[in-house]
């Protein structure tokens, strides 16, 4: 079993606990890959014109005699319409919406998915892979459970100081850059990298507290997900446990 230290809210251990089996699960990337490609298919939104884009207009062919190409023109206009081929014609081959764009996992292969990406978080080689930067000679974090009842930012911030994971919020905070393609100006000119997850054994005053820092992301241990826990596929991500979101790994069916 692997053992870890509890700490307070002053960064100071308090206990030590043993991690759950859970921990010990094996590092399958290619299943984590497959989980959150699908829960990111499962998510996107089909899209596409009407069946009849492009084609309600009054555009005909001029006919022959007239020195000009035989393609359909607006009736009152030298401008083309209706044909692909023609500059301010309809599209050749629209994106269909009726379009199935979901990726299948089995429910077994999702759930050790999980698991894996779980005990990832406590492999800190797989953490600083990520590129996340923490200090401290304890992995992974826990904190005792009155973390949980932390309502104000400032006092997650000093705890989060306290166990010297902090620093990885920052890089999270600098780390924003702007978009390179055409998503600026469709309301996502920003990428933000991602940081800590923080995961809490029940719905909890600390999940409005800290959901506002750079990167960071609150979970209950009951709403885990692959992508959660491995952002674009990678698992090993810098995540603060409380003890009771330890414990109940134990009895949550991840085992």
């Amino acid at each position: 079993m692997i053992k870890t230290k509890v700490f307070d809210l002053s960064g100071n251990a308090i206990d030590d606990i043993e991690l759950p089996p859970v921990f010990l699960e094996s590092y399958r990337p290619d299943l984590i890959k497959r989980a959150v490609h699908s829960a990111q298919a499962a998510r996107r939104q089909p899209y596409g014109p009407t069946l009849y884009a492009g084609m309600q207009t009054s555009a005909r062919g001029w006919g022959s005699g007239r020195g000009a190409s035989h393609v359909p023109r607006i009736v009152n206009s030298s401008k083309a319409a209706r044909i692909p081929s023609a500059v301010g014609g309809r599209r050749a081959h629209p994106p269909k919406p009726e379009k199935d764009y979901t990726e299948k996992i089995n429910k077994k292969e999702r759930r050790l998915a999980i698991r894996s990406a779980i005990a990832a978080t406590a492999n800190e080689d797989l953490v600083i892979m990520r590129g996340h930067i923490f200090g401290g000679d304890c992995f992974p974090v826990v904190a005792e459970d009155a973390f949980e009842n932390l309502n104000k930012t400032k006092d997650v911030v000093a705890f989060l100081k306290a166990v010297g994971v902090y620093d990885d919020i920052l890089r999270a905070k600098h780390g924003r850059k702007i978009r390179a393609g055409r998503g600026k100006t469709r309301g996502r000119k920003y990428k933000h990298k991602k940081s800590i997850l923080v995961v809490t054994g029940s719905e909890c005053a600390a999940m409005l507290a800290a959901r506002n820092l750079p990167g960071v992301d609150v979970s209950t241990v009951y709403n885990l997900n692959a992508e959660l826990l491995a952002p674009g596929t990678h698992a090993g991500r810098l995540t603060v446990w409380t003890k009771s979101a330890i414990e109940a790994l134990n009895r949550g069916g991840f085992e």
